[in-house]
Formats: C-alpha cells, sequence, structure tokens
C-alpha cells in the first residue's frame, strides 16, 4: 500500500511537461531518472503508458485513462490539504473570475456556487465571456481556458481537467446520409462545427498508433456556441464534434447518437492567473475544488 504512489507524480509531470526532459527539468532531476521511474511503473502495472520514439512520447489509452485518474487523485490529495487548512483559516475576500459562457454555465457555476454556501465570506463576481480576457487590464483575479494556451507573460497557469470531445449526429441524418466509416468520409458529409471569428476550428483525434491526426472540417454552418451546434445536429444539419459533457443529454433524449468509432483528442482545461510569489487560500480553495470535482462533471 505505501507503495501505490511510486512513480505517480513523474509520471504525471512527464504527460504535463510534454515529455521526460522537460519534466526532468521541473523536478530537478536527470532525464534518465524520469524514465526509469516511469519503466518501473510501467512493469508494476503491466502496461504501457506511453508510445516512445527517439523524438517524443506520447501516451497510449492505457496511459491517458491511468493519467486522467493519477490527476484526480493528486487533485484530491491538495484538495484535502486545502480543506484543512481552510478549516483553520477563514476564507474571505473577493475574486474576479472569468469563463466560457456555456461551459461556465454547466459546469463551473455549481462547483463555485457550492465553494460560496460553504465560505460566506467569500465574494465571487463571475464574468461569462468566450473571448480571451487580459487578466491585467481588465482586472481580473483567475481565468479558465479551454485548449492550447497563448503565451503570455506573468501569467501562471494549472491543468484542471479536460473536455472528453465526441462526433455525433441525429438519427434522422444518419438514417438519410449514412454513417461514416472512417475520418476522410466526413469529407462526403453535411458538418456544424464551432468558429470563432470565422474561423473553424479543427477536429483533433487519435490514430491507433496513438499519433495525432487533425481535421479540417470544410462546411457552411459555422457558429460560435456550443449549444446552437448541438440544436443544429440535433436537427438534422450534419455531424458536429462536440464535448461529452453537452453532449450526453441529447443522447439520452435520443435527439443525437455517437459517430464513427475514432479516438478523440480530449480539450485541456486551465486555471490561469497573475503570476506571482504565493497563491492566496481563497484561490488556492477554489482551484484545488475545480481541479478535483470538474473531472467528475465532465466525464
Amino acid at each position: 500500500m505505501n507503495d501505490m504512489l511510486n512513480g505517480i507524480p513523474e509520471f504525471v509531470e512527464a504527460v504535463e511537461a510534454g515529455g521526460f526532459s522537460a519534466a526532468a527539468a521541473r523536478m530537478n532531476l536527470s532525464r534518465s531518472a524520469i524514465g526509469k521511474t516511469i519503466a518501473k511503473l510501467e512493469r508494476r502495472l503491466n502496461v504501457r503508458l506511453f508510445h516512445r520514439t527517439t523524438r517524443m512520447q506520447s501516451l497510449t489509452d492505457e496511459g491517458q485513462a491511468f493519467y486522467e485518474r493519477c490527476r484526480r487523485a493528486l487533485d484530491e490529495i491538495q484538495s484535502g490539504e486545502a480543506m484543512l487548512e481552510s478549516g483553520k483559516r477563514e476564507v474571505t475576500g473577493r475574486l474576479r473570475i472569468s469563463m466560457p459562457v456555456l461551459f461556465g454555465r454547466r459546469c463551473l457555476t455549481p462547483l463555485l456556487l457550492e465553494l460560496a454556501r460553504m465560505h460566506p465570506k467569500l465574494e465571487l463576481d463571475l464574468s461569462f465571456s468566450d473571448r480571451v480576457v487580459d487578466l491585467f487590464d481588465e482586472g481580473f483575479d483567475l481565468a479558465i481556458r479551454n485548449g492550447v494556451l497563448r503565451d503570455e507573460a506573468g501569467l501562471a497557469a494549472r491543468k484542471i481537467a479536460f473536455h472528453h470531445m465526441t462526433l455525433c449526429a441525429s438519427p434522422a441524418y444518419l438514417a438519410a446520409r449514412g454513417t461514416p466509416q472512417i475520418v476522410a468520409d466526413l469529407a462526403d458529409h453535411d458538418l456544424v462545427v464551432y468558429a470563432r471569428s470565422g474561423e473553424a476550428k479543427r477536429w483533433a483525434f487519435l490514430k491507433d498508433d496513438g499519433a495525432a491526426l487533425d481535421y479540417f472540417p470544410q462546411t457552411r454552418l459555422r457558429f460560435d456556441d456550443l449549444e446552437v451546434i448541438a440544436d443544429a445536429a440535433a436537427a438534422g444539419m450534419g455531424i458536429t464534434w462536440l464535448p461529452c459533457w453537452l453532449v450526453r443529454g441529447y443522447v439520452h433524449a435520443g435527439k443525437l447518437m455517437p459517430v464513427l468509432n475514432v479516438s478523440s483528442r480530449p480539450v485541456n482545461v486551465y486555471a490561469v492567473w497573475p503570476q506571482v510569489p504565493q497563491l492566496s487560500l481563497k484561490m488556492r480553495v477554489i482551484i484545488d475544488l475545480l481541479a478535483a470535482r470538474l473531472p467528475g462533471i465532465m466525464d
């Protein structure tokens, strides 16, 4: 039992740093030490966690699933520590938080309201917008962002969850147009896509060998609202690629169904804040809570 966490911090760091070398630099260890620790972990689990090449390491399907649970476990430990500390010290003060509109409304706000009930002296000023706010100029303490982060000086970030994505369409559309069998078949279908400033976002898949496969959908239907996209797909307008947490209700109601058995690359969710020597208690409690609880809501 005492050995269960052996290798877990190194494994999680290797995933989040993007490779063994970067993880070694972050943890002040040698690349060899990181590699040996993860190899020992793989032997103990009797599973390969990474695809390894001379240039990079990428997660296997088993590695991805294991990483998500390890990250959640570490977040729970950190959340527990924060809870104990918050029990000794009162969480007080005001926080301005920016978040995407639909994701914020559906997934983030229920957790933040729960936190507000636990801490009566905590003031939350929540702003809902899909644009990338400037934390310094606009006076935000914290922002929740999806996808690849921009390189912005003076900001710190922590990965707190993933959007698991799925291709889906209405049963009526598939009955009329047929069901695609491979990603290339999507070119013969109507697609409904998320776009910002008129530019459609790529659909990010994984090949069987774990390599990345990016698909850039061509379509006449582009929207910057995920709920509108889901409604359009449910109305039979085409195939779309959406977060599982959003699609779940449509699938249960029979309005949408999963299409094409292909793995999607998860879309990262980050907490981003102005870099400071030490986080305030209220910031740490909020970030730890989101990291511990969000994955369960988004699965």
